[in-house]
Order: structure tokens, then C-alpha cells, then sequence
């Protein structure tokens, strides 16, 4: 499918290729998901910037069989990295968070990508989220024209 869709073949990691691009986009798996345990820090010169600590959410199997495990994330805010990331892109993309995630009370910000995926803050809204391990949170799209250059 990738050669059909160009922006497939800008990102690598991809965890199943058929679910995950069609015409319109990329999905996008969410791979981590931590809680900021002490603040980072950002001046006005950048002498004094330091990043957050962030400590890992731990998964739980919901069975003892089950191969991925499940975060359980009540409301308040998070950061998710995605399993996926971006190679040979020539022009920004925009990363959304898919309806699934909106419907459910979660959210992340939209924002124009182009030379990685960075971390990003998730709301959870004040009844909670449960989130699989993999699951599809986020989506890339094209802003328009050829998303890899040639």
C-alpha cells in the first residue's frame, strides 16, 4: 500500500501496515505513557531550561493470557510517545488525535510535524481512560501536495 501512498513510506515502525495507513492518513500507536513527577523548567534565555521527569505508567493484563497490557489512566493530564516515527519527510504534516480517542474522553493537541514525533501532553478526561498498549491514539494527514520528496 505504501507505494500507493507516499506518506507511508515516510514513517517507520509502523505496527500493522494495513490497519494502519489508507488513503486519507496514518494511524499512529501509542507505545508509552508517563506522568510528569517534577517540573521542567523554561526561562527566557535558555540557560536555566531542564526538562520534566517523567515516570512510566505501568500497565495491567486484563487476563492472564493477554499478550498487551492495559493503562489504566484516570483524568488529569499525561504524556504519550507513539511506537511510530518519521523519516525523509520534505514537508510538515499535521498530527491529530483520532476521533476514537475524542469520543472517549482523551485528547491530545494538533500540531504540525516534520523531522520527528514528539512527546506530547494527553487529557484525560475527569472519568478516565483505559488504554491498550498499541492502541491507535493519534493521525497523521498530508497538509496538502507530496508529503516525501522524490
Amino acid at each position: 500500500m505504501s507505494a500507493d501512498y507516499p506518506l507511508a513510506d515516510a514513517v517507520d515502525n509502523l505496527v500493522y501496515e494495513p490497519v494502519q495507513v489508507d488513503e486519507n492518513g496514518i494511524e499512529l500507536t501509542v507505545s508509552a505513557v508517563y506522568e510528569v513527577a517534577a517540573p521542567g523548567r523554561l526561562d527566557f534565555g535558555g540557560d536555566e531550561l531542564a526538562d520534566a521527569d517523567l515516570e512510566p505508567v505501568p500497565t495491567e493484563l486484563e487476563a492472564p493470557d493477554d499478550e498487551y497490557g492495559w493503562w489504566h489512566l484516570d483524568g488529569g493530564q499525561y504524556v504519550i510517545q507513539h511506537n511510530e516515527f518519521l523519516t525523509d519527510l520534505t514537508e510538515p504534516v499535521q498530527l491529530q488525535p483520532r476521533n476514537e480517542l475524542l469520543a472517549r474522553g482523551g485528547s491530545h493537541p494538533s500540531m504540525q510535524v516534520r523531522d520527528h514525533l514528539p512527546l506530547i501532553p494527553l487529557t484525560v478526561a475527569g472519568g478516565g481512560l483505559r488504554l491498550k498498549e498499541n492502541a491507535r491514539v493519534s493521525r497523521l494527514v498530508p497538509l496538502g501536495g507530496s508529503a516525501r520528496g522524490e
